[in-house]
């Protein structure tokens, strides 16, 4: 694992050399200084958890690791190791592209993909894919601004809007939703932020990019999608379980998404299980920065034993994880997609 680390900061290098030296744009000292900063902003925020299981490197780690495990552990060549490491690195911007300069991010992916790629038979997939995987995590970094961000903190928003079996989007201000489960109408909008944020580009975007690399035909790997999307929400839900109950010197933090008005898989789960008094409890107490309301929300989630329900959901999404992986034909994507599970189940932080 060190050198794939230093590897893959030796490539880190080489793509900054080749974007701020692009001979398409006539760079100015200030402009380059620009990028420059920008560049360097970047590599800084992903280091911060560098080391962090589920970091943000280890999604561009991912890319290389999955190719070699297709290739059945062979010593990959400096060509092919170089090629995975540059589409880790799209990877890593591809999560950025939401902050400042992101337009200078995104433009800077597309030239790394046409002068490393362009000659390989899988470059329009690689374009294709990109493209879609950007599309489904801006808009699903859209979902969780609205839902957590913009009008009046309101918990309902967290089951608004809800899709039908025929995928029309049904008004919940106008029509009767008797006829839908209350688990299905908490858990709709939590689930659609993380699958479309989190589980593509995080999990899906990595083992894609190595299917390409290895010839496959990702029309052909449906399941292997949804394995990784199930894989996403489950590290997601994780991530939301270990904010509120997990070691803030294990995790690295200390949890704020009470505070912060997140659409946390808790409050969902919460949301669906509590009654009415419960509920105003979390109404008048979710989203304040106040440590007593705070200290209010856990006691809920503790009354209504969410750390039981959250490991009863670990244990049956392991299971069907695990079954879907076992069922794949292949032994090959079955080692990439264990490499996965294995790094995220159980984990601590």
């Amino acid at each position: 694992m060190a050198d794939l680390k230093s590897k893959f900061l030796q490539v880190y290098a080489v793509l900054k050399s080749e974007l701020l030296n692009d001979p398409s744009f006539e760079f100015t000292d200030d402009s380059r200084q620009w990028i420059e900063r920008v560049i360097l902003r970047l590599l800084l925020i992903l280091m911060l958890d560098y080391n962090v299981p589920g970091g943000k490197l280890n999604r561009g780690h991912s890319v290389v690791e999955s190719y070699k495990l297709l290739n059945q552990e062979k010593e990959l060549t400096d060509d092919e190791l170089f090629l995975a490491c540059s589409l880790g690195w799209c990877i890593e911007w591809v999560g950025m592209i939401a902050v400042n300069d992101g337009l200078i991010l995104r433009n800077h992916i597309s030239r790394i993909l046409k002068r490393h790629f362009k000659g390989k038979p899988y470059y329009v997939d690689l374009l294709d894919l990109f493209n879609e995987v950007e599309f489904q995590t801006t808009h699903g970094q859209m979902i969780d601004l609205i839902t957590t961000l913009v009008g009046e903190k309101d918990l309902s928003k967290y089951s608004l809007p809800l899709l039908n079996r025929s995928a029309s989007i049904v008004n919940v201000f106008s029509c009767n939703l008797s006829f839908i489960p209350l688990k299905l109408l908490f858990l709709h909008r939590h689930r659609r932020i993380v699958q479309y944020k989190t589980a593509y580009y995080s999990f899906y975007l990595p083992v894609a990019c190595a299917l390409l690399m290895y010839g496959e035909n990702l029309e052909n790997h449906v399941n292997v999608k949804d394995i990784l999307i199930e894989m996403g929400t489950y590290f997601q839900v994780q991530d939301d379980y270990l904010d509120c109950f997990g070691n803030p010197e294990e995790i690295g933090k200390i949890g704020t998404d009470i505070e912060d008005f997140k659409c946390s898989w808790l409050v969902v789960k919460a949301l669906e299980l509590c009654n009415e008094d419960q509920k105003q409890t979390l109404y008048e107490n979710y989203g304040k920065q106040d440590p007593a309301c705070v200290a209010k929300v856990k006691e809920l989630y503790k009354s209504l034993k969410l750390q039981d329900v959250y490991l009863e959901y670990e244990s049956r999404s392991y299971e069907k994880i695990t079954n879907s992986i076992e069922a794949h034909p292949s032994k090959e994507v079955q080692a990439v997609l264990k490499s996965f599970l294995a790094k995220i189940y159980k984990r601590q932080k």
